[in-house]
């Protein structure tokens, strides 16, 4: 469905020409009212006319469109937005445009030159939009644009007053995004490249003439619609090329101590250190640039030396004392982990997860010449523990922890395709995120697994350590996998199971050597009477009771499991495992059933249909297959969501040495969305070329998706535009 702005009133100022008529062509296209402002100015300001709006107001009725002219200046901000009042009776939508130019080199710079620039562009927009911000409240809805330029964001020769006006914008936006959203009021600055009366005076001709306003334009609307929540966001845009900035800031270096001068001379000496961006952190608010100050003061009135160094910037300062600075260690890799192994590994891990086969189904678990001899789903977290139990947390800098306090708190796992029973398998593990939870630090480490250069599986380790808090850090983290808790009902199922007294001295021989797990005197130290149980040894036992009861032991069937782990097992004592069954998600809680101790809280397993559980192999040999039977599954759970976000038909070209090998078409257009494959009938919205290759190597973070496209190997034919909307679709979906 086409993005639609009936029964919108919308108000472009400078919309005689250039962008600012395309803009008000696009609005009218789509069904909104336009108030098509312009002076008549000349480029510099001088003069006055009504022609320019009236042709413009002409061209959108002789269309069908609806559209009023008013010929006021920007610095009669009220009667613009009473135009629009009188014309259609409320604004919904606000595009400051208008701009004149008077470019001089500083030293020539007049006061006239000064004011008139910023009357015209920093002054007028806050005039217009003041005007408009009542009325939008009043409704709860409006989208401002502000219009900036790469002149206000890099500077530029001979346009001092033009680039301090236009960044001044870039604030002024900033703050109505804040002010706004909670009245659904939403601000957005963008840097246009066009050709236009302002830019053919510092563009070749041949440049303006290719750089069209219609390829700026798509961008506007989209952030003008209602479906858009972007929001105090800063793009460059042109030649349908779209980018977001933000703001960037060294580590820092910190260059006095307390009772101590600050001397010019300790500036000197550190500023490779103030400038170095090595360990950047990326702040959006005012809040969290106050707060690393504040940080960074309270550690040298307190007598701390904060030193310098890539860990001595205000993050660092706060995290001195417990060893943790997550500037220096989000990103930071773990050396690289391989895995050989065999069916003897595979069998001994479904022992070691309670298997027997006094139980027929789980003969294909135990027996390597069983003719559905298979590994079960989540021995995929025996190869990544390599990352955990070698100890490589503490080389990773800014974490300095005692691994003594190390507690693996929540586990995710998610395989791509059913894990092979024999190979070598190739571990990537990185820190995702780190947080303060007060009494401790929590570690994300995400470790992606290959056989070849097949991602096979990724886990996701929740590590918490003990006493490390306290540093000043973020609470809550976007990449964290979430647990969910459970129907508030009677569970569907219920499965017991009895562990033995050597349950954790037969799964430690999977890998997870920790003496705690066997050594009583250790277990002591820990605070424990004897030996416990792996939580990953009771992760195995809850995924296996709902392969059982839901998927009829088919590891095909297995998609992902979240578990947090609450309280530990003895050896010997019975899990019990409750299962809600929601769609394909099945919702688990594991208790010991001696005491009612609930050990795994807020945990779920996702399944894939029946249908869909054949595409353990590519055919053709085309890895993208496996892509796309995701992408298909995930659009049979949350489709109508999809289609929602999306609204669009995509459709792809696969090729394998130079010919084309598949095509498929993604519909999040209609229904409740699709995956077909073969080609689209000419319905695509937007249709990608690319080899199966460069396909894999975007899709898995190898290659950015803008270069691929500049470089030729990704190629785009329609709306280039949707393009941007295919990160709904993959974003996190599959670690694609």
């Amino acid at each position: 469905m086409s993005l639609s702005f009936e029964g919108r009133v919308v108000l472009v100022t400078g919309a005689g020409g250039g962008l600012g008529k395309e803009y008000a062509l696009a609005f009218a296209e789509r069904g909104a009212s336009v108030i098509v402002n312009d002076l008549g100015a000349d480029t510099k300001g001088g003069g006055k006319s009504s022609a320019a709006a009236d042709k413009v107001v002409e061209e959108i009725r002789a269309k069908g469109g609806k559209a009023v002219a008013n010929y006021d200046s920007v610095e009669d901000g009220e009667k613009l937005i009473q135009a629009a009042l009188d014309a259609f009776g409320r604004i919904d939508v606000v595009v400051n445009n208008a701009g004149i130019l008077r470019d001089r080199s500083f030293a020539r710079t007049s006061d006239l030159d000064w004011d008139l620039i910023h009357r015209v562009h920093l002054r007028g927009s806050f005039l217009v939009t003041r005007a408009a911000w009542n009325h939008m409240k009043k409704q709860k809805f409006g989208r401002i644009i502000m219009t900036a330029s790469a002149a206000g964001i890099y500077g530029n020769f001979g346009q001092a007053n033009y680039s301090a006006a236009k960044l001044g914008l870039v604030g002024l936006s900033n703050t109505l995004a804040i002010e706004g959203s909670k009245y659904n009021i939403h601000c957005n600055t963008i840097a246009p490249v066009a050709g236009s009366r302002l830019t053919e005076s510092v563009m070749p001709p041949d440049l303006v003439a290719a750089l069209k306003p219609e390829y700026v334009a798509p961008m506007v609307l989209w952030l003008c619609h209602e479906q858009c929540q972007e929001n105090g966001g800063l793009f460059e845009v042109g030649a349908g090329w779209i980018g977001k900035l933000r703001w960037e800031r060294t580590q820092g270096c910190t260059t006095r101590q307390k009772n101590q001068t600050m001397t010019p001379e300790a500036v000197r000496d550190q500023w490779d250190q103030v400038c170095d961006f090595t360990h950047s952190t990326k702040l959006t608010t005012v809040q969290e640039s106050l707060q690393s100050m504040m940080t960074v003061l309270s550690k040298v009135e307190s007598g701390h030396d904060v030193g310098t160094g890539p860990t001595a910037g205000p993050a660092a300062a706060a995290s001195s004392s417990s060893g943790i600075n997550p500037m220096a260690a989000v990103g930071q890799k773990l050396p690289q982990t391989t895995f050989s192994f065999s069916h003897v590994q595979c069998i001994l891990y479904a022992l070691g997860v309670g298997m027997s086969t006094k139980d027929p189904d789980h003969l294909r678990f135990l027996y390597e010449g069983h003719p559905d001899f298979s590994c079960l789903p989540t021995f995929g977290v025996i190869p990544s523990q390599a990352a955990m139990m070698s100890g490589g947390l503490s080389t990773v800098p800014g974490l300095d922890i005692d691994v003594t306090q190390v507690l693996h708190g929540e586990h995710y796992l998610e395989l791509y395709k059913p894990l092979p029973t024999s190979g070598i398998l190739t571990s990537e593990a990185s820190i995702a995120d780190v947080l303060d939870k007060g009494s401790g630090a929590l570690i994300l480490l995400d470790v992606n697994t290959y056989s070849g250069d097949v991602l096979i599986c990724f886990n996701q380790f929740s590590v918490f350590v003990v006493g490390a808090g306290g540093f000043g850090g973020k609470r809550a983290s976007e990449k964290a996998k979430a647990v969910v808790q459970p129907p508030q009902r009677a569970p569907d199922a219920v499965l017991v199971d009895s562990t033995t007294r050597d349950q954790a001295a037969l799964y430690r021989l999977s890998g997870d050597w920790n003496p705690l797990h066997i050594d009583p005197s250790f277990a002591a130290m820990g605070g424990f009477q004897a030996p416990i149980l792996h939580g990953l040894c009771s992760f195995g036992f809850a995924a296996r009771h709902v392969l059982k009861q839901f998927a009829d032991n088919d590891p095909a069937r297995f998609k992902a499991i979240k578990v947090r782990f609450v309280k530990p097992v003895m050896p010997g004592q019975c899990l019990q495992t409750e299962m809600w069954k929601e769609g394909n998600r099945v919702h688990i809680q594991s208790k010991v059933k001696e005491t009612g101790a609930v050990v795994l809280a807020g945990a779920y397993v996702d399944l894939h249909e029946t249908a869909e559980v054949s595409v353990g192999v590519p055919q053709g040999g085309l890895q993208s297959e496996l892509v796309f039977a995701e992408i298909g599954r995930r659009i049979k759970e949350s489709g109508g969501e999809l289609v929602k976000k999306v609204n669009a038909v995509f459709g792809w070209e696969i090729t394998k040495d130079g010919k084309n090998a598949a095509e498929w078409t993604i519909d999040l257009k209609n229904g409740s969305g699709a995956l077909h494959p073969g080609p689209n009938g000419g319905k695509a919205d937007v249709t990608f070329t690319v080899s199966d290759e460069d396909f894999m190597d975007v899709v898995l973070g190898k290659v950015n998706p803008q270069k691929a496209f500049f470089s030729g190997k990704l190629k785009i034919r329609g709306n280039v535009m949707l393009s941007q909307k295919l990160e709904v679709i993959l974003k996190d979906h599959a670690r694609l």
